[in-house]
């Protein structure tokens, strides 16, 4: 039987302001990349959705950002090599703290935003953020961008890694995401992006937004859970794959 794990970014609201349908998306996915506090979240609410999290057992993940609160993490920052890893362990450290009481643990780290994009390919930026996995806890996996430079680049220094493709973002033809600043970077039909994830998880393929043919290899699918589509992507992208045998599993235990 094929499995794929599912993983979603929840965690994201901030004090009075809702970000998603957090609990309805635990009911769904088998990962959780829980927000640190750097691009959005507060401990409150980090709080509650770990604890939703380890009643559902979703592996949960450290979502770890620029510290970047008004801009949700997604504008293109150069702290520099000291700051970025004094500042993903931070994250990480809080995110531990707060799995601990909630009766969970932190599996991996998943970057966010910026810093994702930035890392794939910024070999000085992902050194740091390795650097400071590692200076945690060696045995935390990394969740990065099929395809992306980062992957070899973290293996070689003792992580394990994740590859991860999207269900609701669209593609260039060279395997990195588009741009959320040009038209079509985000998808939104439920069934489409259910059918193309269908395809990815069965083939390896997806069509960039030039109709490339382009081939990934991935272990984990996220689908972003800060669109007001989030739910009904994600429950129709379970649906299907359920009716093609595709079975949903973290790629941790324990």
């Amino acid at each position: 039987m094929i499995s794929i794990d599912l993983n979603s970014d929840l965690g994201e609201g901030f004090g009075a302001w809702q970000m998603g349908d957090d609990t309805a998306m635990l009911a769904i996915v088998t990962s959780a990349n829980i927000a640190c506090g750097f691009h959005a979240g507060d401990p409150a609410g980090i709080y509650s959705v770990l604890k939703e999290a380890a009643a559902r057992d979703v592996a949960v993940g450290a979502h770890v950002a620029y510290r970047d609160l008004v801009g949700f993490g997604r504008r293109n920052m150069e702290p520099s090599s000291a700051e970025l890893v004094g500042d993903v362990i931070y994250q990480i450290g809080a995110l531990q703290g707060l799995a601990t009481a909630a009766g969970t643990k932190v599996h991996y780290v998943k970057p966010h935003g910026a810093l994702y994009n930035t890392i794939a390919h910024d070999k000085r930026q992902a050194a740091d953020v390795i650097a400071a996995i590692k200076a945690v806890d060696p045995s935390l996996v990394l969740m990065a961008l099929a395809g992306a430079p980062i992957v070899a680049q973290a293996r070689a220094a003792g992580l394990s890694v994740v590859c991860e493709a999207f269900a609701d973002r669209a593609y260039n033809a060279d395997g990195s995401l588009v741009s959320r600043r040009l038209p079509g970077a985000v998808l939104h039909d439920a069934q489409a992006i259910a059918q193309r994830t269908l395809r990815f998880v069965e083939s390896g393929r997806v069509t960039a937004i030039d109709g490339t043919d382009i081939a990934l290899e991935a272990q984990s699918i996220c689908v972003h859970g800060d669109t007001p589509e989030a739910v009904a992507i994600a429950r129709a992208l379970r649906e299907t794959l359920a009716s093609r045998g595709v079975a949903l599993k973290p790629f941790v235990h324990g």
